[in-house]
């Protein structure tokens, strides 16, 4: 906890101020806007920001401490305690300690307007023990008027004041917030001097990095819809605050401590809601808007019911007793419609939405446009290439020529003519310079561009192109002066290769890639050469940037890498962070999904190879079971072979020298018939043995 401030330093003391859930967008930036502020400051009419700012400097500034709805690692740079997870016996002794508590039931979930109700009961219980008064406020919202009836019946425009609180009829969703809004105001008749409650309606939320109108912004800001959506008719008047002038109301409610109970705290516009969305469409998108079903807003999963309900409110407002006592500096008093411009630029840079603007040039064949196509898909930016721009340009004179046919738009007419005159009268059919720096200044002035940023691959070639392209006119307004600044790239990066490298590429380019392009060995080389010359004068591109104090980053190429991969890592190291929107929870989810397939197609081409190798491992053991079984018979087939012959040869021999002797010796014993049958046959064939003879 920082140091306790000495009241003798300061016209006013410091004073605690706790707020609940300090994380989340309303008590955010309350919390920031006190945080900033000194005690009693709103009663100094007329204050500048200077003076403001350097007084919050010396000190003497609000001290915020409060719960946050969730635990984060990120601690915020206003707040001097954040607790989380509190006990009810923890959270009232942080009550004690501070001089002032706001709580923000606006758009809360339950848990947190049953907390707020006990809050307030549990301080007005224990207001013997306080130290010193205190003050209690209550943030809620219009939809706690939201089913009021007017007094006149037939008079519609009558605006709803302070005064009527007491008559409103809260939306059936908000039953729970018009319950405590009565109970904070009743707590606070009984000792005001001790402890003074307030309840500060508050319309719907608008600034920073928006809320309830977010989706709308970035429906417009991303432009992948050709119109914004309004839902259902869109007539209806919606009650609307900038957040910082919802929190200076708030500072005047401290500071002051005014007799009234309730605030409206609403701008001085009546838009209807297609007046907003229209308002944004314009400023920040296509400009155009489309009536939807009203009940198509349920698809959408960004708003939440609370937002939706807001959306749909239908009264007319005005905080009258704020406009005539309060000392506000007002960010938006007029409202976002008038506003719109304002409230664009603090959206995108709250968000952190700063468009990237890069010019890639380099010689011709060095690889430009395949590195400007992966910095555009990593950073999320448009592709700007001279010739799509002036052939897309041609192509919507044409297309605009053609809608208008029989109410004829002479400015598009003309213009279709002049470009057209102007390539045939050419070499080759060229624009004139003058031509093509309109066409591609007014791409980079397309809302896309201006949005997302873009990567101007090889254009400018001269020192001059880049001087017409960027350099505002002298006699141009100042609004379009500063587009043009705008419009200056932040990255220069410049390719190059030696001429040997580039023309190996060329001649090594299959001649699918090189056909009907001017990478063509013959084209290629005058081209070279009238780059190579250009870059030698004395005023080039590089130093038109230089001027600037915009200076090129030379990347060398001198490897073959179809993925750039060192280019790009240069590249990012130097633009740094995407600043865009991430990936929504849908392309998360189809992210998700296309994962998904793609490991069950994985794995299921896996199964399939391992099937195909079993199978093909069957048939080699098959065919091998089948050779060996070959071979056994033709091994057998020859041992029979070899068996047969070795028979045919003893029994020739056997027939030819033992068979006669023994048939004749078995003859003549048969003959004699001798008592000793053996002795006289082996006697026999002794005595008449051919060999022996």
């Amino acid at each position: 906890m920082a140091a306790e401030t000495e009241n003798v330093s300061h016209p006013h003391p410091s004073k605690r101020v706790f707020l609940n859930h300090v994380d989340k967008y309303t008590s955010k930036y309350i919390a920031e806007f006190l945080s900033s502020c000194v005690p009693g400051a709103s009663h100094v009419p007329d204050r500048s920001e200077d003076e403001e700012e350097n007084q919050s400097s010396q000190g003497g500034t609000f001290q915020i401490v409060g719960t946050v709805s969730g635990k984060t690692e990120d601690k915020s740079s206003f707040a001097v305690e954040e607790y989380t997870n509190l006990t009810r016996e923890d959270l009232f002794r942080h009550l004690m300690e501070s001089d002032v508590v706001v709580y923000n039931v606006y758009n809360e979930r339950t848990d947190q307007i049953e907390e707020a109700s006990w809050a307030v009961s549990a301080l007005h219980k224990d207001i013997d023990a306080f130290p010193r008064p205190k003050t209690f406020i209550l943030i809620s919202s219009v939809m706690t008027w939201a089913l009021t009836k007017t007094l006149v019946a037939d008079d519609a425009e009558v605006p709803f004041t302070e005064e009527d609180y007491r008559r409103r009829k809260p939306h059936g969703n908000f039953k729970d917030q018009a319950a405590v809004e009565k109970l904070v105001v009743k707590l606070g008749k009984s000792n005001q001097p001790q402890f003074s409650t307030y309840v500060v309606a508050s319309g719907l939320q608008y600034g920073m990095g928006e809320k309830a109108f977010h989706f709308f912004f970035k429906t417009a800001w991303l432009g992948e819809e050709r119109e914004v959506p309004i839902f259902g008719v869109g007539s209806n008047i919606v009650p609307a605050i900038h957040i910082r002038d919802l929190a200076g109301i708030v500072q005047n409610v401290i500071d002051r401590k005014p007799t009234p109970q309730y605030f409206l705290a609403v701008d001085e516009s009546q838009n209807t809601i297609a007046d907003i969305i229209s308002a944004i469409a314009v400023a920040l998108g296509p400009g155009k808007t489309q009536n939807v079903p009203k009940e198509d807003v349920f698809l959408t999963e960004e708003l939440t019911q609370a937002e939706i309900d807001h959306l749909f409110i239908n009264l007319r407002m005005e905080a009258i007793f704020l406009t005539d006592n309060f000392t506000i500096n007002w960010v938006s008093k007029k409202g976002i419609v008038e506003n719109i411009d304002h409230v664009v630029e603090e959206y995108k840079l709250t968000r952190g939405l700063l468009p990237v603007r890069i010019c890639l040039l380099g010689p011709p064949a060095v690889g430009k446009s395949t590195v400007a196509e992966k910095i555009c898909k990593h950073y999320k930016l448009q592709h700007v290439k001279l010739k799509e721009t002036i052939a897309e340009t041609l192509a919507n004179l044409e297309s605009r020529v053609r809608v208008e046919d029989g109410n004829e738009d002479d400015e598009s007419q003309e213009l279709l003519e002049t470009l057209k005159r102007s390539m045939e009268e050419n070499e080759n059919g060229r624009l004139d310079e003058q031509y093509v720096h309109k066409i591609v200044k007014d791409k980079l002035k397309t809302k896309a561009c201006r949005n997302q940023g873009f990567v101007l691959d090889g254009f400018p070639k001269t020192y001059n192109q880049a001087k017409e392209l960027f350099s505002a006119e002298e006699d141009e307004a100042t609004d379009e002066r500063s587009s043009n600044v705008k419009l200056i790239p932040e990255f220069v990066f410049f390719l190059d290769a030696t001429d040997k490298f580039l023309k190996e590429r060329v001649l090594n380019l299959p001649e699918s890639v090189v056909q009907g392009t001017s990478h063509s060995f013959d084209k290629f080389l005058p081209r070279l050469a009238t780059f190579r010359k250009k870059s030698s004068e004395d005023e080039t591109v590089i130093n038109y940037f230089d001027e600037l104090e915009i200076h090129p980053e030379r990347i060398e190429i001198n490897t073959d890498d179809p993925e750039n991969i060192s280019v790009m890592e240069k590249v990012m190291e130097s633009v740094g962070k995407v600043r865009n929107y991430g990936p929504d929870a849908k392309h998360l989810e189809e992210e998700r999904r296309q994962e998904e397939i793609r490991l069950r197609e994985e794995d299921k081409a896996r199964q399939a190879e391992a099937k195909h190798r079993e199978e093909e491992d069957e048939e080699r053991r098959a065919e091998c079971w089948e050779e060996w079984n070959r071979c056994l018979q033709e091994v057998k087939q020859h041992e029979e072979e070899l068996l047969m012959r070795e028979e045919e040869s003893s029994r020739q021999y056997l027939m030819s020298t033992v068979i006669p002797v023994l048939s004749q010796g078995l003859t003549e014993l048969y003959r004699i018939q001798p008592n000793d049958p053996i002795d006289f046959l082996v006697e026999y064939l002794l005595q008449n043995n051919p060999e022996m003879e």
